[in-house]
């Protein structure tokens, strides 16, 4: 076990809000589920409860997490996806048909159901790489669900809100004082925070220093990291001594001049990934982790907004996810604070108690069983069945600055192999590779390589078809209101 509970300490703002004088600054947690074997609802349930986890945002409403959080007072964010976001954008009555499906059918009025906080219309459907295909339709899809809200008598209770990405705002020469929202975006914030303003919703967007290290050459790791005795960044006779404070402030200047210079910000994701490239491993995560919640407990704020926080921040994020899009990196499958397998990665001392952080319990596996190269053959072609194999399983680790990066050959094979082995649920065809696999009960691991062995999820097919069959069920009314779309207005859902 590890000695100190992470979430234990980075939360108990969210139980006891007194100890910081106020409710501002609040931490909570993205869980998303793109995964080939995610780890069971309830488990992941379980997971945050025994932490003391307060606040959850997901990424879309499935109603498998939403039934397993209910009754567990856990503050919700439900996610729209960018797919749903020209229906919604069509019809009101999709809108009305999802909030009922997917708010108000959960909705606590009390003890029982999910206590929902906010809808977040789109998964930062303006991220660059997108292109402008979601622009038309994320206004029109956040009025639909805010009147549907209104309809369902939730719009007092339940906030619509649009989650931002990092690369929405920019600055010439890094400093904040230039900071300004994309120029193709102008009109379409002015329309969103003026639907934010007059709803006293707050602004979500993502912080991403460890992109921003990436990217920027003048920032350094240690300024990324929240170190002390660094080379701060000054502008306009403000000192900037670490890499949050910096994006914060562009933010903030690019709100200042479109006119919403006190706008709320709540920073929907920000974490450091702990594998898949450089700089990117679970002590780099763990001294940045701890330079981060430290900070926002102080309450310093930064130099633009002293004393005033982000009035609520999400770690992004609670587990591993081995099928998230590798556009941006291989590091994306890698930002779990937990494991895929819900096992602690490090921990943070804050010198205040000595709980441990709490693993995922009684989690079920595969058998203990990989599949690596047979080395009694001829391996010529090996590398490109390695490379078959990492195309449709997950191989990130093996890149440079990687946990598996210094394996040698043929051991990158096996490992490749063992992924695909495992991603299939160890069925004995998927360690063939034209005789070149060879099944074996000893574990391959190498130092921090870790050869992985797979969730059990065989034995919840029928859950699963009982998922398929209620979302079918769920989606209904939806479907009922794109067809009368498709017939009356243009464009239609489809």
């Amino acid at each position: 076990m590890l000695p100190q509970n992470l979430f234990l300490i980075l939360l108990l703002v969210l139980t006891f809000p007194c100890l910081l004088g106020s409710t501002a600054g609040a931490i909570g947690v993205n869980w998303g589920a793109m995964s080939s074997h995610p780890l069971p609802a309830p488990k992941v349930v379980e997971l945050l409860k025994s932490n003391n986890v307060s606040k959850v945002k997901l990424f879309d409403a499935d109603p498998l997490v939403l039934q397993a959080l209910s009754g567990t007072n856990i503050a919700v964010t439900a996610g729209i996806p960018n797919s749903m976001l020209k229906a919604l954008n069509s019809s009101r009555k999709a809108a009305e048909s999802w909030v009922h499906d997917n708010v108000t059918r959960y909705f606590s009025h009390g003890r029982a159901g999910v206590r929902i906080e906010y809808v977040a219309v789109g998964d930062e459907p303006f991220l660059q790489s997108y292109g402008e295909q979601f622009h038309p339709f994320v206004i029109g899809a956040a009025m639909n669900i805010q009147a549907a809200l209104t309809k369902a008598n939730l719009g007092s209770e339940v906030k619509v809100v649009v989650p931002c990405s990092f690369d929405t705002f920019v600055a010439e020469s890094s400093l904040p004082s230039k900071g300004h929202f994309r120029t193709d975006l102008n009109k379409t914030m002015i329309e969103l925070l003026t639907f934010l303003s007059k709803r006293h919703s707050p602004f979500f967007v993502t912080i991403s220093p460890f992109i921003s290290f990436q990217q920027n050459k003048n920032i350094s790791l240690d300024f990324s990291l929240f170190k002390e005795n660094v080379r701060t960044h000054n502008d306009s006779h403000r000192t900037y001594k670490n890499s949050f404070d910096l994006s914060y402030d562009t933010l903030v200047t690019a709100l200042s001049k479109i006119g919403f210079p006190e706008m709320d910000i709540v920073v929907a994701r920000i974490g450091w990934p702990t594998d898949g490239a450089a700089n990117a491993n679970t002590s780099v995560a763990e001294t940045f982790m701890k330079g981060l919640v430290d900070h926002l407990h102080s309450k310093t704020g930064t130099p633009l907004r002293p004393r005033n926080p982000p009035i609520e921040t999400f770690i992004f994020s609670l587990l591993d996810e081995d099928q998230r899009s590798i556009t941006s990196g291989n590091f994306e499958r890698h930002w779990g604070v937990f494991t895929f397998d819900g096992q602690a990665k490090y921990h943070v001392n804050f010198g205040q108690g000595s709980k441990n952080l709490v693993n995922a319990q009684f989690v079920e596996y595969l058998p203990s069983k990989w599949c690596v190269v047979n080395n009694n053959k001829d391996l010529s072609n090996a590398t490109a069945s390695a490379l078959e194999a990492c195309s449709v399983s997950d191989c990130t680790v093996l890149s440079p600055g990687g946990s598996c990066s210094n394996i040698s050959w043929p051991g990158n094979i096996s490992y490749a192999f063992n992924s695909y082995y495992q991603q299939h649920d160890q069925r004995a065809d998927s360690c063939d590779f034209g005789g070149l696999g060879l099944v074996t009960t000893v574990d391959p691991s190498v130092g921090n390589c870790r050869f992985f062995v797979e969730l059990q999820t065989s034995h919840s097919t029928s859950i699963h078809e009982a998922y398929v069959f209620q979302r079918i069920i769920l989606l209904m009314p939806y479907l009922f209101a794109c067809l009368l779309v498709f017939h009356i207005a243009d464009p239609p859902c489809f």
